[in-house]
């Protein structure tokens, strides 16, 4: 679920392909037909491919209801239209993800996290842990950045998990993780569930999911369940450890902020669902939903969300509110509220 990967990886755009939605001169030689047809493909797009159809049809008719009353005939600049009909789409349904921009502003990617971000350093390393090891005895911790997937971050997990399988409490730290993929989930979650269980769904509107594939296809972990008509949804699940079962009764706390976004919410989900581990913290981000660029014509693109991950009992994502915490308190001081409940004496 990392958005700035699924711009080109998911919906496919390379940098060429990106170069070639045009620029803010293209935009302003545009005549009046272009930019009303530019308009008109984003209603349509919304109204196909939109992860939420009936939000997706409202979105369409207000677009066209507008464009048809001369509504957008007297903006001529690519960066006022753009912000324009990204406030006309948030009015109707608000949408973190949803926006409409020139292509100049396409290397920036999509809305993240607005604060709570990790330093650029952090950013620069892209490694998915920071930290791990023993904060007490019998507490074990483990920090992510990131879920990134690569081997050598996997390899750093299984050791981990390994190593201190003989912990009483497990406090997985993911305050500045703005998300990724489930790869470093898959290796972790198995010592925690001593039975099988179903952890999220995830659900794109069937004809993308066709056209274009899944994201999340060929991940272990997933499977194929049945969805609404016109939805195809899948089910993320873990198994347990074959072998190691010592963590199955551990305690587990998930440490996170507004700083924990996207797929580092997917895992908030997945504890929350199965009360397995205590949220300490604050609020986090709300950043749900995934999907990529879509040219629109005159110079302008929209970042388009197919897909959600949803509540499997409650069918309800995450999209503009995040995840409240167990037990509320300051970011920084999340650690020592871990080893508190833990019964460390600080």
């Amino acid at each position: 679920m990392d958005l700035a990967v699924e711009r080109r990886a998911f919906l496919g755009l390379s940098a060429a392909g990106i170069a070639a939605l045009g620029s803010g001169a293209a935009f302003a030689q545009a005549g009046s037909n272009e930019l009303a047809a530019a308009v008109a493909k984003l209603a349509d797009l919304l109204e196909s491919g939109y992860v939420m159809p009936d939000i997706g049809k409202r979105y369409a008719q207000m677009l066209r209801t507008k464009l048809a009353s001369g509504g957008y005939a007297a903006i001529t600049d690519p960066a006022q239209l753009g912000d324009q009909l990204t406030a006309d789409l948030q009015a109707v349904s608000a949408d973190n993800h949803l926006r409409i921009a020139p292509a100049a502003a396409l290397p920036g990617g999509p809305p993240r996290a607005p604060t709570g971000a990790p330093p650029s350093a952090r950013v620069r390393r892209r490694a998915s842990v920071e930290d791990a090891g023993w904060l007490a005895k019998g507490v074990a911790y483990i920090r992510f950045i990131g879920f990134t997937g690569e081997p050598t971050a996997l390899a750093t997990v299984r050791d981990f998990m390994a190593a201190h399988a003989s912990a009483n409490a497990l406090i997985i730290d993911c305050r500045y993780n703005g998300g990724g993929g489930i790869d470093e989930m898959g290796v972790m979650l198995p010592y925690l569930y001593p039975r099988e269980t179903v952890l999220a769904q995830m659900e794109m509107v069937e004809a993308i999911a066709k056209t274009r594939g899944s994201p999340f296809e060929g991940e272990v972990g997933i499977r194929d369940v049945a969805g609404p008509a016109g939805i195809a949804r899948k089910e993320h699940f873990v198994l347990p450890h074959a072998t190691e079962k010592r963590l199955f009764g551990a305690k587990a706390f998930y440490l996170v902020s507004k700083g924990t976004a996207s797929a580092g919410e997917h895992l908030a989900l997945a504890f929350k669902h199965t009360g397995r581990a205590k949220l300490i913290g604050e609020t986090t981000a709300g950043a749900n939903h995934f999907g990529g660029f879509e040219p629109l014509g005159a110079g302008l693109a929209v970042f388009l969300p197919v897909g959600r991950a949803i509540d499997p009992t409650t069918g309800k994502d995450w999209e503009g509110t995040g995840f409240a915490p167990d037990i509320a308190c300051a970011p920084t001081a999340a650690v020592e509220e871990a080893l508190k409940q833990c019964g460390v004496a600080i």
